[in-house]
């Protein structure tokens, strides 16, 4: 949804615009025989070269040449999960009925519904795309505004799509690893795909914009935040006390799971990462916005 005053926030347009920049000068990853990232780069600053253990065993080499900066960024972050979301969280899981979250989980999955639609028919898949109109539809109506995922039940699955994915079908490399301020993991590709043209492909977000419905937008906002890291807050917990250098574990799970969104194919045995977004629908080029993923049921 929109975020009226997001732009506001110091610096996050800067990053935006640094992140494109940087895009057209960055390498396109290299994917090896056995399906994995390798990626060299020079993009004037020394780049990363470190190899990280991915969950098959094998090695990735990576492409981070900011990761002095993206450390910092990620324990900023780090530090904005501890304080708010980690305690939040906690009080949202052990207080909220399981079935009250699974259908705030529903009903905030419904709403991206169009997103989805539009990034499947800009993919060419129009048969996809028709099945995931009909899945909301069915969840709208029978699902009471989608907060019951009837379609579901039914053995009708959607998938979730964004413009990173997009692109990323036409052929448009990742780049290099970056740490957005709050944020969390991601790549040129994909801030240009999620925060600079998804807005547009939501109406709901657009209307309640135009109609100036702050309180609505905030409160999704929100909520979306809060559902999302609540579904993946213990798993997140586990990776962070079992992994020798979190920030390189984080950097993995993401790069690997973004190529496996992109490729369509079957779920990775992942722990889930954070990838916080809040729906901000542009009022300008120069406002981002974006889409969520579905929680895990607790």
């Amino acid at each position: 949804m929109v975020i009226r005053n997001f732009k506001s926030l110091v610096g996050l347009r800067a990053v935006i615009v640094f992140a494109v920049v940087f895009s057209f000068l960055a390498p396109d990853p290299v994917w090896s025989a056995d399906g994995q990232i390798k990626v060299t780069a020079s993009v004037g600053v020394e780049t990363a070269q470190a190899k990280t253990a991915i969950p098959n065993g094998t090695e990735e080499d990576v492409n981070d040449p900011l990761e002095p900066l993206n450390r910092i960024i990620f324990e900023f972050n780090e530090g904005i999960q501890d304080a708010f979301l980690r305690p939040i969280s906690k009080f949202y899981n052990e207080n909220v009925n399981v079935t009250v979250r699974q259908g705030i989980g529903n009903f905030l999955k419904n709403l991206s519904a169009p997103v989805v639609i539009i990034n499947e028919l800009l993919q060419g898949e129009v048969e996809r795309a028709m099945r995931t109109l009909s899945l909301a539809l069915i969840n709208s109506t029978l699902g009471i505004g989608g907060l019951a995922d009837v379609a579901g039940e039914l053995g009708m699955e959607g998938r979730d799509e964004d413009f990173g994915q997009t692109l990323g079908v036409y052929g448009v490399g990742e780049g290099f690893y970056l740490v957005l301020p709050v944020f969390g993991p991601s790549n040129p590709r994909d801030v240009v795909g999620k925060f600079l043209v998804d807005g547009y492909f939501d109406p709901i977000g657009m209307a309640l914009d135009d109609a100036d419905e702050t309180t609505i937008i905030y409160s999704l906002a929100a909520m979306r935040g809060i559902d999302e890291y609540a579904g993946i807050v213990d798993e997140l917990n586990q990776v962070k006390n079992t992994s020798v250098d979190y920030y390189a574990a984080v950097r993995s799970l993401y790069r690997q799971k973004r190529k496996n969104e992109i490729r369509n194919g079957s779920s990775l045995e992942l722990p889930p990462i954070p990838d916080l977004s809040y729906d901000i629908t542009p009022e300008d080029l120069g406002q981002s916005l974006a889409n969520v993923k579905q929680p895990a049921a607790q």
